[in-house]
């Protein structure tokens, strides 16, 4: 096991070498130049030559690159353009507050698609089994701009039972929470109906009946362990995702997260901003996937790894 864990450490740091090549590439590729947005339009000749002098724009892009690479190792993601401050402190500022929609999302998804997922497999083939996955499907084939928009539309413009947008209380996460983790408790529901199913054809679970114990005991002492074993890999995945991907739901919420900070990074051409929220985002969720990868080798005993990390 301790192999594993540091065989899967080692494999980490190709990929993070890689996603910061890749960050600093595409941010170098948007249209326009940052100097002049930094400068203005109307700005000197002169003067955006110096900010672009400043910015470290008129080096090489290996130099760029190089001199990008080793301020990340001393953990400095630059300075913000726009805001004139370190991009480090801006983030700290606003990922405890993705991570707060995250995890309210992935607790609400949890909630309703496991709960779902283990109904609908005990009901199998049932009105219940039925509407669940209708559920599941409506909550996986609804766009997240289209969902928002609705339950902003009915609940806070119509109901007037939330806040349309904004901060700052508990009433003010419940709509983007759902916004973000409805797909999330669709693919759950999924899954975790599938893998209970497949669990509840195994031999122990027809032994355990046959024993005379309670649907009750058979389903919640030996099947529901096996079974979320998978589901734990997905959830796993999914709070990766959903931290990453909360862009759209912080935006049209007015949520003050790192995805809202990065479309206003974007737009004002912001480079150093934009660079440090890719950066840390995509490390959270390399750092999340390998969390994932040893949870489950540890609780799934069948899994076995060898000193070259082969799976038996």
């Amino acid at each position: 096991m301790r192999t594993y864990i540091v065989q899967r450490l080692l494999l980490s740091v190709p990929v993070i070498f890689g996603v910061s090549l890749l960050v600093f590439s595409i941010v170098r590729l948007l249209p326009g130049d940052p100097a002049i947005a930094v400068a203005g339009v109307h700005a000197t000749p002169a003067y955006i030559s110096q900010v672009r002098e400043e910015l470290g724009l008129d080096k090489g892009l290996h130099v760029q690159y190089y001199l990008f690479a080793a301020n990340l190792l001393r953990g400095d993601l630059g300075t913000s353009t726009f805001y004139k401050r370190p991009v480090s402190a801006i983030l700290l500022e606003r990922f405890p507050r993705t991570l707060e929609l995250t995890v309210a999302a992935l607790l609400l998804a949890a909630l309703l698609g496991v709960t779902a997922g283990i109904f609908s497999a005990v009901t199998r083939n049932s009105i219940i089994d039925g509407a669940a996955m209708l559920a599941s499907l409506a909550g996986l084939a609804a766009p997240v701009f289209w969902l928002a928009l609705m339950l902003q539309l009915f609940f806070a413009v119509h109901l007037g039972i939330f806040p349309s947008a904004g901060s700052g209380t508990i009433f003010h996460l419940i709509l983007p929470s759902i916004t973000l983790g409805a797909a999330s408790a669709g693919l759950l529901a999924r899954m975790t109906r599938s893998s209970m199913l497949e669990v509840l054809r195994q031999e122990y679970i027809t032994t355990a009946r046959a024993k005379g114990l309670s649907e009750t005991i058979v389903i919640g002492k030996h099947a529901l362990k096996n079974a979320l074993i998978p589901v734990l890999t997905v959830l796993g995945l999914q709070f990766g995702s959903l931290l990453g991907g909360a862009v759209l739901t912080e935006t049209i919420f007015a949520w003050p997260g790192v995805g809202r900070l990065l479309v206003d990074a974007i737009l004002t051409r912001d480079y150093p901003v934009v660079q440090g929220t890719v950066l840390v985002l995509s490390v959270s969720f390399v750092g999340i996937n390998l969390a994932v990868d040893i949870l489950y080798a540890y609780l799934d005993p069948r899994i076995r790894f060898d000193v070259k990390g082969g799976a038996g």
